[in-house]
C-alpha cells in the first residue's frame, strides 16, 4: 500500500476501528472516523496533539474543535496571528489557519482517550509522511509527551536526546525546530499544570523564532 499522510477509511488498528463503529451507532451524526489534519499544506508551524476527543474532533471532524482543549488553543492561535477567529465551533464555521497546521499523533478516537503504544506506532507512518512533506525549516509544537514521542519517532530521533518538559525548544538535526508544551486539556488547565500565561509563553518563543 502506498504511503499517505492521511486515510479517511483507515482501519489498521482493529480496536480503534471497532470503537468508531460503535460510536457511529450511538452518535450517527458524529464524524466518528479518522480526523484529517487541518490548516495550510506548507505551514511555518505544525501543531501535534494526541488524538481526537470523543465530543470534539471525533464529532466535528476538525482537530481540537468542539471540546474543552480547543478553547485555549484556538484563542491563543488567534492572539498570535495564526487563526482568523478565536473560537473553532465546527468544520463549517469559516475559520482559517494562517501559516499553521494542526494534526494528531493518533488520527482516530481511542477508548478513554488512551491509545495503546502499538496504536501510536501503527499511526506513526501517517505523521512521518506529513512531516516529510512539510519542508526542512518548519517549527513543530508538540502538545504533551505522547505527541512529543510520536514526532521524534516519525523523524527517526531518540526521545532520550530531546527530553520532554514544558517550554523546551530544540534545534533538530534536520533543520526543524521543536517546541514543547503540556497538553491544553481540561485536566491540565483546571489543575493549573498549564496556565494561559504558560501556554502564551510557548507561543512567544515560537513567534520570536519565526521572526
Amino acid at each position: 500500500m502506498a504511503k499517505s499522510s492521511f486515510d479517511l477509511s483507515c482501519t489498521r488498528c482493529s480496536r480503534l476501528a471497532r470503537h468508531l463503529q460503535s460510536v457511529r451507532k450511538e452518535y450517527p451524526d458524529y464524524h466518528a472516523r479518522p480526523v484529517a489534519p487541518f490548516g495550510v499544506a506548507r505551514p511555518q508551524l505544525l501543531i501535534v496533539g494526541l488524538a481526537p476527543g470523543m465530543h470534539g474532533a471525533n464529532a466535528t471532524g476538525r482537530p481540537f474543535t468542539g471540546d474543552y482543549a480547543g478553547i485555549l488553543l484556538y484563542d491563543t492561535l488567534y492572539k498570535f496571528g495564526f487563526s482568523s477567529k478565536n473560537e473553532s465551533l465546527s468544520s463549517q464555521d469559516g475559520l482559517k489557519l494562517r501559516q499553521c497546521r494542526i494534526t494528531n499523533a493518533v488520527k482516530c478516537l481511542p477508548p478513554e482517550n488512551k491509545p495503546t503504544p502499538m496504536e501510536i506506532t501503527t499511526c506513526n507512518d501517517y505523521l512521518a509522511e506529513e512531516l516529510a512533506a512539510m519542508g526542512k525549516h518548519i517549527s513543530v509544537l508538540v502538545l504533551g509527551g505522547v505527541a512529543h514521542g510520536a514526532v521524534l519517532r516519525a523523524l527517526g530521533y531518540k526521545k532520550s536526546a530531546y527530553p520532554f518538559a514544558h517550554g523546551k525548544q530544540y534545534a533538530l538535526p534536520n533543520g526543524m525546530t521543536l517546541f514543547t508544551s503540556y497538553h491544553c486539556s481540561r485536566y491540565n488547565t483546571q489543575t493549573r499544570r498549564l496556565t494561559t500565561s504558560m501556554f502564551h509563553g510557548v507561543f512567544r518563543q515560537i513567534q520570536q523564532h519565526l521572526a
